[in-house]
């Protein structure tokens, strides 16, 4: 094994991870993780289900109506950024259970709510943990993937959120009807069950053990890993490759220093980082921008703009979240041959095209919304998951997590902005040409950006970041 300064080094712990075959112990552990992952969906897109019903039981107004969608989002934003930390600190598990915990007590509280006031607070306590937990879940299953495999591993596992989010529409379209949008917020409340066992089912990241000096810790985390997958496998383990075990003088200062130089915010912004951080940001920006921006408003807009009921709204909305299903299905088949560059390039340009088509020629007819809306989701949901892909792989593991959560936090302004955009023209009689047409820009200029991403597929997260 190698060794730096007489203890396991972080490439030795890389390269035995690398080496494990899938067994069931990753199946398990993707299990437990992508049903946390699942709820957390499931619970973003509750406010656009219960929106509808809210604005008729209320007297909402649209300044009204977006102050209750985006109370979630700003709480999302600062989640983002306490898990970020949380994660680097205490550690990815502990910190998804606390942020699970969170986002169904918060629920529960939702479901009590008297007025569109205590909706929002209570919102806004609920996105504290949704905004945490995704981030820092990716960071986890990106750091127990092999680097050959990771983009199908991660992104098989991110199907996950967007299945939630389609599950939210399709348990919407009766429970919403016939049991009132409460009872979906107490169903988004279940998961506080998975936040009590989670710890107890899933080992902490021995890479993350290692990057904080609990190097003991790191090796008996990583060989009951290696048991329980040779119990699976029923098979002798691979040797470990040994240029993966090998051990750069970065990662080595990583492995042997790491007590006294904790991973900090700033270095996001210095040296290789600072472009890796600036163009991640962008991405993360323009895809929830425009993805948020859409998915909110499309029950409100298929009922009031177009007199559909609740029921076929739902349905149209649940078809756009389908599509997604499949785009994100697609580029997990493909992302570890084409690379992250070329798939990010291509769904952000297939969002725009899809965008300025209804901008040039116009949406007459609710099924025509729900068209264009299915084609932007389509490349639109692929963008989402392919960068909770991408972002851990961009950092080292002292900072990992917050480098994840920073780009949450962009993702949550454009969360934020893209209904508050829609909202604003909408509510001053603009138009919905005008509405796709300012997505078809912004989704544009992401593509520009995506063409300055550094490329990772097939390298260790150690040979990214040393």
């Amino acid at each position: 094994m190698t060794t730096v300064a007489g203890r396991p080094a972080v490439g030795s712990i890389a390269a035995r991870l690398e080496r494990l075959p899938h067994s069931r112990w990753h199946v398990k552990v993707r299990f437990l993780i992508g049903a946390v992952t699942f709820f957390e969906a499931f619970d973003q897109l509750l406010a656009a289900s219960a929106l509808p019903v809210l604005v008729k039981e209320w007297h909402l107004t649209t300044g009204q109506a977006t102050f209750a969608v985006t109370a979630g989002s700003v709480g999302m934003l600062l989640g983002a950024l306490a898990a970020g930390w949380m994660g680097d600190v205490i550690g990815r598990v502990r910190t998804v259970a606390i942020g699970v915990a969170v986002t169904a007590l918060a629920g529960l509280a939702v479901a009590l709510s008297t007025g569109i006031e205590l909706f929002a607070l209570f919102r806004f306590a609920q996105g504290l943990g949704i905004g945490g937990v995704v981030p820092v879940a990716a960071t986890y299953i990106n750091e127990i993937a092999r680097s050959d495999k990771r983009g199908r591993f991660v992104l098989l596992y991110e199907m996950i959120f967007p299945a939630g989010l389609a599950a939210a529409t399709l348990v919407a379209v009766w429970v919403v009807p016939n049991l009132g949008w409460r009872a979906m917020f107490l169903i988004g409340a279940l998961p506080v069950l998975i936040a009590a066992v989670l710890p107890r089912h899933v080992a902490e990241s021995p890479r993350w053990l290692m990057a904080r000096g609990r190097t003991e810790e790191a090796e008996r985390v990583i060989a009951a890993i290696e048991a329980e997958v040779a119990r699976s496998t029923r098979a002798p383990l691979p040797e470990p490759d040994a240029s993966k075990a090998e051990v750069t003088a970065e990662a080595a200062q990583e492995a042997g220093d790491e007590r006294d130089t904790r991973g900090r915010l700033r270095e996001l912004f210095t040296g290789r980082y600072l472009r890796r951080t600036t163009v991640l940001s962008a991405l993360w920006f323009v895809a929830y921008y425009v993805n948020h921006g859409i998915s909110v408003w499309l029950p409100s807009l298929y009922t009031k703009n177009f007199g559909l009921d609740l029921s076929t709204a739902l349905v149209y909305t649940l078809l756009s979240n389908v599509t997604g299903l499949l785009g994100t299905l697609i580029v997990a088949l493909v992302i570890d041959r084409v690379g992250r560059r070329p798939a990010l390039v291509t769904a952000l340009g297939g969002s725009a095209l899809a965008l300025l088509t209804p901008a040039l020629t116009g949406a007459a007819s609710g099924g025509q919304v729900a068209l264009f809306a299915s084609c932007t989701t389509f490349f639109v949901y692929a963008i989402n998951c392919g960068l909770y892909l991408y972002s851990p792989e961009l950092y080292p593991t002292r900072n990992r997590a917050k480098g994840a959560a920073f780009g949450g936090l962009w993702n949550r302004l454009g969360v934020i902005l893209g209904p508050v955009v829609v909202g604003a023209i909408l509510g001053s009689g603009g138009s919905l040409t005008l509405v796709f047409a300012q997505f078809a820009v912004v989704a544009a200029v992401g593509t520009v950006i995506a063409c300055f991403a550094v490329e990772t597929k097939g390298r260790t997260l150690e040979e990214l970041n040393s």
